[in-house]
Formats: structure tokens, sequence, C-alpha cells
């Protein structure tokens, strides 16, 4: 049994069909009694309108394997990945509410990740498997794709999730506030991963460096990033946890599942978001010569955009809240998790399978990632957020989404 505070002036139903009470009580919640209802809602068309995405699954397995269509199977797989996402963006939100609210951030950013490190995986087997056939071409696709779509989280979490969480948020509150040591820890980190994408880029353009430099280099800036987190985890749950400490309203809403029920949702959406990534890849390159669409711009905007949508979702939902060090958490945390986190551990799995993945991600999606961190750290450097300072990070994510279209 857990006992929830509720601060809420009268009795009322959220939009979830939870319901608070009078100011200064409290509600006991026993997981056991919170069954199934709040999962089957979740798959119900009129309370999750999200719920009738998941139509595409079908669909997306239909072209896979008895029509061969592979631009449909890519589009349609693609947007089943959305729902799915957001259920693992739920299911986790569920699991953190027993837990603090920075345990919860590193539970929502981990898990919403999930999706991009599940296609980055795949695509980097594939490449594998490439290479083994003598498909350079393919092989070449591949890497390409994720480094791509690492570039396009990072980009799209920073810019496109924190810009709708502060004009979201900006709308309902005038202005916000958020932990500045939070800030400055996850600032530092993501410039520190700007540096381990300059290197390559500049060995190239210089001239000095050659292939087999680039990936060495990469390599092992992989194992100094991938320490660099564990450090970044200690800092932040042993050494430091003051400078990330909230305002403690992080279990103002109660849960609507059970625990059970919710890691069960997590483990089946992952299982799903799986397989229809599986089916995404195979079909990324018939889908990008039948629309004629850049693989850059598929990689950085498209797959990000749905993969991205566990943080759309919840950051925003919870910015709207006044929760912005949560928001603030999913959104940039993402961002330096899939920096110094993922992308190193992409270097490393793709060492170990003999596949030739760098941090030579190119000139013009460095610079674009560079801006990225730059206009981020400037705009939260004061720990403060408006609906203006969202709306010029979701300017900003616009134009490099033409930039990146019409490279």
């Amino acid at each position: 049994m857990r006992r929830f505070h509720v601060p809420n002036y009268s009795r009322k139903f959220n939009e979830r069909g939870v319901w608070y009470i009078s100011e200064n009580n409290s509600i006991d919640i026993n997981d056991a009694e919170l069954g199934w209802s709040g999962v089957i809602d979740l798959f119900n068309p009129r309370k999750s309108k999200l719920a009738i995405m998941l139509i595409f699954i079908p669909f997306a397995i239909y072209f896979n394997i008895f029509a061969h269509n592979a631009p449909l199977a890519f589009i349609t797989s693609i947007v089943a990945i959305m729902p799915l996402a957001y259920f693992m963006g739920v299911a986790t939100e569920q699991i953190s509410l027993r837990t603090n609210e920075s345990i919860a951030g590193l539970l929502n950013a981990t898990f919403g990740n999930a999706a991009e490190m599940i296609i980055a995986i795949l695509a980097v087997f594939a490449a594998s498997s490439a290479i083994k056939s003598g498909d350079s071409d393919t092989a070449s696709t591949m890497i390409q794709v994720v480094q791509a779509s690492l570039i396009g989280s990072i980009l799209g979490n920073l810019l496109l999730v924190l810009g709708l969480a502060f004009v979201w948020g900006g709308i309902h509150h005038k202005v916000q506030s958020f932990s500045s040591g939070q800030m400055g820890a996850n600032a530092s980190l993501l410039l520190l991963a700007v540096i381990a994408l300059i290197l390559p880029a500049a060995y190239q353009y210089t001239g000095n460096g050659h292939e087999e430099a680039i990936i060495t280099l990469s390599r092992l800036t992989s194992i100094v990033l991938l320490a660099m987190y564990g450090l970044f985890l200690v800092f932040q749950f042993r050494t430091h946890t003051d400078l990330f400490a909230t305002d403690g309203h992080h279990h103002d809403e109660p849960p609507i599942m059970g625990q059970r029920q919710a890691a069960i949702l997590l483990i089946g959406a992952t299982v799903m978001v799986a397989w229809m990534a599986e089916i995404m890849i195979h079909s990324i390159e018939s889908a990008a010569d039948e629309w004629g669409l850049p693989t850059l711009f598929i990689g950085v905007i498209l797959l990000p955009l749905f993969g991205n949508a566990a943080e759309h979702f919840t950051a925003v939902h919870v910015a709207g809240k006044d929760k912005m060090d949560l928001a603030f958490s999913i959104a940039v945390g993402s961002s330096t998790q899939i920096a110094v986190l993922v992308a190193p551990a992409m270097v490393i799995i793709a060492w170990l399978i003999e596949v030739p993945l760098t941090f030579q991600f190119g000139l013009f999606e460095t610079v674009a990632t560079f801006l990225a961190v730059l206009i981020t750290n400037t705009i939260a450097a004061d720990g403060k957020s408006n609906w203006l300072e969202g709306a010029l990070l979701l300017a900003t994510y616009t134009i490099l989404a033409m930039a990146f279209f019409l490279y």
C-alpha cells in the first residue's frame, strides 16, 4: 500500500480518469486494486487517441511479409512505432512514480531512448550482415542511418522536445524554473560529446587523419565517454544529490496501473518496437529511392520524430503541470544519454562485430549538433523558461530540418 499526496483544491477527474480530492488530503493506492484498467484504457481509442495508430502494426506486417512492398512497410512501421513508444513512456512513468524525481527522469530518459537504441543496434547488425555478404553500398547506408539517427535524437530532444515543453509549460505558467545544477552537468557532458564529434571531422578535413586513425580515435573516445557517463551517474545519485534536488511534486499524481502491469506493458511495447524497427530498417533503402528522400533526412528527422514520441508526450505533459525539473531531465537528459552513452555504446558494439562505425558523422551534422547544444545551453543557462524561449528552440529545429531536407 502506497500513499500519494494530491494537492488539488476540489475533487475532480483528470484527463486519465483518476480522481483528486481536497487540499492536504491523500489517497491510499494499493497496486493490486489498480489492476489492468489503466492498461486497457491506453488501448481504448475513446480515451487514448494514439491507440488508433496501432492499426498500422498489422499493416506493417502485411506489407513486409505478404505484399513485399518495402516503401509501404517502411511508412507503416515507422508510424506504428509512435504509439508503442508512447506506451513505453507511460509504463516507465508509472514505474517511476514509486521513485524519486531524479531516478524518474533517468528512467524516462532511458526507456524513452529505447526505440532509438533498438533502431541503431539493428542498423549496426544490418551493416555487419551487408559487409559479410560483400554489399558495401548497403553497409555504408546502414552506417549512415545509425549516425544520422543518433544525431537526430540529440537534435530532436534538445530542440523539439524541450521546445514543446517550454511552450506548453509557458502557456500555462508565465515563468518556470528548473535545477541549475542539473543544467550545468548536462551542458558540460553535451559539450564533451560535441568535442568527440568535432575531432574526427577535423582529422578528415585537415587531411592529417586517415581512416584507421579516425576509427581508432572513435573507439578510444567511446571508452572515455562511457566512463564519464558512469561518473555522471555517481555524481547525480551519490555525491551531489543536492544539486539535483527538486521541489517534491513528482508524486502529486496517483498511478493509474499496478507496478506489475506497468512492467508487462513496458516489456510488451519494447518487443513490438523491436519488431517494427526491424521491418523499418530493412525497408529504408527502398523507401528512400521510391520517394526521393535523402537517407540523411530520414535518419536525422523522420526516425527520431516518431521514435521520440515517448519524450514528446511525457515531457510536454509534465511541463504543463509545472514539473520542469522532470521535463528538463527527460528532454536534455535524453540528449545527454544519447551523446555520452548510446552513441559510444554503438561504436563499441560495431567494433566487436567489425563494423567501421566512427564519430566522423560529417561536417554538416557536427555543426548542426554544436549549434543545437549552443542555443540550448544559452537559453537554459539561467534555470528559467517561458514560451518564447520554447519558440526559439522550435524555430531552430525547423531551420535545421529544412537544411537536412535540402542537403
